[in-house]
């Protein structure tokens, strides 16, 4: 600064012929970023010869663009007697770096001719701002004034096609750069990959990769971005090795896509690799980036220890880091732990919020992510699709119908129209449907489904899976045959056990056996074991037994006790106590520890009155060591919930309950009902006494009809 104070005093400086000094001096300027320099060199063209020169003034406002100082390069344009296009190009370039693109905008406008580079700053300066749409409006602009394109032209618009995800536009913009000389250039190469990578086209992106004659570590970067983010995931470290064996030397961007593609992956021995490769290089280390990827993947890899490590010994943490590691300890079920990291955390985000809502749902604490989302709704922090996707299932997992609705009510309120796009908020309609479907509100869900904007497989599913549930056998089926003729989506799986419970509820045999079939031969789909435990329950619920048993052993992959027990209910069903007997041998040998095939073949011969076999196999369960669960149910009132287990004696209204119970008991026998005893336990068949059934099933209605 004292130099260039001393400038002003310098007459060879100051009686120089050209302004060519002044100009390499803000030229150092600009590189310094300093804006006392640069006003330095300016007073001193003031006292100059050139203080009206178009050439040093289009300089000083160029370099206090750069610079950040964006009121005295306004200043100095409006001062301007005289301008020329490189006047307001400069200028433009200023207010658009400023972010005043509006402002910028009225100036080209203002333009008496404006020139190739004045639309190229207003392309690039919309995109960079992210105001992509208005981005490529220039550039059609341009190319219809036939203004030539070039590769600031197509890069920004690339970039612009990137950021909308439109790969139609980014398309055409291909077609026209492959016309053009700059279609060999490597930045304008690594451009395309990075385009098709956002807009999920993967294909074309690695064809462009294929052609491209030089690629660096940009280009290289882009393609493992886009394996990592669209899948495979596995691609991704394969485009990585070679780019090693190529001899290009990863950066900072390369290690950060690849620590993620093995977090998806739960590729935690590449992992490692990687990591060794990052502590190496004291650069790598330092980088804050890299070391959230490490944290994110070692907790995805389920090994939360090695998070909290690694975490604990990062220099700088920011909020992705701190998010990272609550994510972690909720995935591994240490929901407990993840709140208190979560309470620590001084900046909080949405998905800082996210993950520990979500923790707390997939860990099976719904009220937990309840009180949390109304504890959200009190913080500055805005929630998302993601948040309100949590939020029905948390109400879907308990049934809660009421809360559900509310939850519903918050959505309408966010204006999500349950459609794909940049931010796809479809599967928020998805969660909606699976809400309502779970809590039997069958008809609100079907609402919700054709009110849709956009529908997709997942959609369908929900709605086909729960009509199954629900017992409306047929609506499914039809809702099947309709997804089938008017839209283009093929089932998957998970339609296929939707479409084989609905058969089984409607008692629709034949047509469950002609679906089956189909799975392989009309839509390409290997009958997975879900499938064959689907037959087996629509054969057994027929009567059909051998069908379902021949159905079993003839199964690609070992029979689980899932596909067993749904043969051995059906045999309690029928009452076929050689099959049950096989089967239950089955089950025992698969889970000798589960008290259900116990408990199910002793109710069968109870059924029979063959009270010896009925000892036996209750001395094989005690022998065992096997322990029947103790019953359980429940009733809600006044928002509050009272559980009951069996010969439950501890509430405080116990007496009224079983005074009401006696009263109903002897009102049911006048009515010449008889209690089915196969259904209790039969070592106790003697001791049972008049409340057997009232005392097991009915303490809850009890108490909601005392209230």
């Amino acid at each position: 600064m004292a130099r260039n104070a001393l400038l002003c005093t310098n007459k060879l400086l100051l009686s120089s012929p050209s302004s060519s000094p002044f100009a390499k001096l803000l030229d150092s300027c600009n590189k310094s970023k300093l804006s006392p320099d640069v006003r330095a060199v300016h007073a001193c063209v003031v006292k100059s010869q050139f203080s009206y020169e178009v050439f040093i003034n289009n300089r000083l406002i160029d370099v206090y663009g750069k610079c950040g100082y964006f009121n005295y390069a306004r200043i100095l344009f409006d001062k301007m007697p005289t301008r020329n296009a490189f006047t307001y190009n400069s200028i433009i370039g200023a207010l658009t770096i400023s972010g005043s693109i509006d402002e910028a905008e009225r100036v080209f406008f203002s333009m008496p001719e404006p020139d190739q580079c004045s639309w190229n700053l207003m392309v690039s300066g919309f995109s960079q701002l992210e105001v992509f749409d208005r981005s490529l409006g220039y550039l059609v602009k341009m190319h219809g004034d036939d203004f030539l394109l070039n590769e600031f032209s197509y890069g920004s618009a690339l970039s612009a096609c990137a950021g909308l995800r439109d790969s139609v536009m980014g398309t055409q913009i291909h077609a026209s750069l492959a016309k053009s000389r700059f279609i060999a250039d490597v930045y304008m190469g690594s451009a395309l990959v990075d385009m098709y990578a956002k807009c999920g086209d993967v294909d074309s992106a690695q064809k462009v990769f294929n052609g491209m004659t030089e690629r660096n570590t940009v280009s290289w970067n882009s393609m493992i971005t886009c394996y990592e983010q669209n899948g495979p995931a596995s691609e991704a470290l394969q485009i990585f090795v070679r780019m090693m064996e190529c001899g290009v030397e990863p950066d900072e961007m390369t290690i950060a896509s690849v620590i993620s593609a093995c977090a998806s992956l739960c590729a935690v021995i590449q992992g490692r690799e990687i990591h060794a490769r990052v502590v190496k290089f004291n650069k790598l280390r330092s980088d804050l980036v890299i070391s959230n990827a490490l944290v994110d993947m070692y907790s995805k890899c389920n090994m939360i220890n090695e998070a909290r490590w690694l975490f604990d010994r990062m220099p700088i943490k920011n909020v992705v880091s701190e998010t990272s590691i609550v994510s972690g300890y909720a995935k591994a079920a240490s929901v407990k732990t993840a709140r208190t990291m979560f309470s620590k955390m001084i900046d909080r985000n949405i998905v800082s919020w996210n993950a520990l809502i979500a923790g707390y749902t997939q860990n099976g604490e719904n009220e937990e992510a309840l009180a949390l989302f109304l504890l959200l709704k009190r913080e500055p922090v805005w929630p998302t699709h993601y948040t309100f996707g949590n939020l029905l299932n948390a109400c879907a997992n308990l049934a809660d119908l009421k809360l559900g609705r509310q939850a519903h009510t918050h959505v309408l309120k966010q204006g999500f129209r349950f459609q794909h796009g940049f931010e796809p908020d479809i599967f928020v309609g998805n969660s909606l449907i699976d809400m309502y479907m779970k809590c039997a509100s069958v008809e609100d869900g079907n609402r919700v489904f054709r009110k849709m904007v956009e529908r997709d497989g997942v959609s369908y599913n929900a709605m086909i899976v729960g009509y199954a549930q629900n017992g409306q056998g047929n609506e499914a089926l039809a809702l099947f045959k309709e997804m089938l003729a008017v839209s283009e989506m093929k089932p998957d799986h998970v339609t296929m056990i939707g479409v084989l419970c609905a058969c089984s509820h409607a008692g629709l045999v034949e047509e469950g056996c002609r679906y089956f079939d189909s799975m392989s031969r009309e839509f390409g789909l290997k009958p997975l074991k879900d499938h064959y435990t689907c037959m087996v329950d629509l054969l057994g619920r027929a009567g059909r037994l051998f069908e379902a048993k021949n159905t079993i052993l003839s199964m690609p992959m070992n029979p689980d006790s899932v596909v067993w027990g749904s043969l051995l209910s059906a045999c309690k069903l029928h009452r076929d106590i050689e099959m049950g007997s096989f089967v239950a041998d089955k089950l025992l040998e698969i889970d000798p520890e589960n008290s259900g095939p116990y408990v199910l073949l002793s109710n069968m011969y109870a059924e029979l009155g063959r009270w010896r076999d009925v000892t036996r196999v209750r001395k094989l369960m005690r022998k065992n060591g096997v322990v029947k669960q103790p019953g359980c149910s429940w009733i809600e009132i006044s928002s509050r919930t009272h559980v009951f287990m069996v010969k439950d004696m501890r509430h405080s209204k116990k007496k009224e309950i079983y005074l009401l119970l006696k009263g109903l008991s002897k009102v049911m026998k006048l009515s010449g009902y008889v209690p089915n005893i196969a259904d209790y336990d039969a070592d106790e068949e003697q001791n049972k006494g008049e409340f057997t059934l009232v005392e097991e099933l009915e303490v809850p209605l009890a108490l909601g009809h005392l209230n």
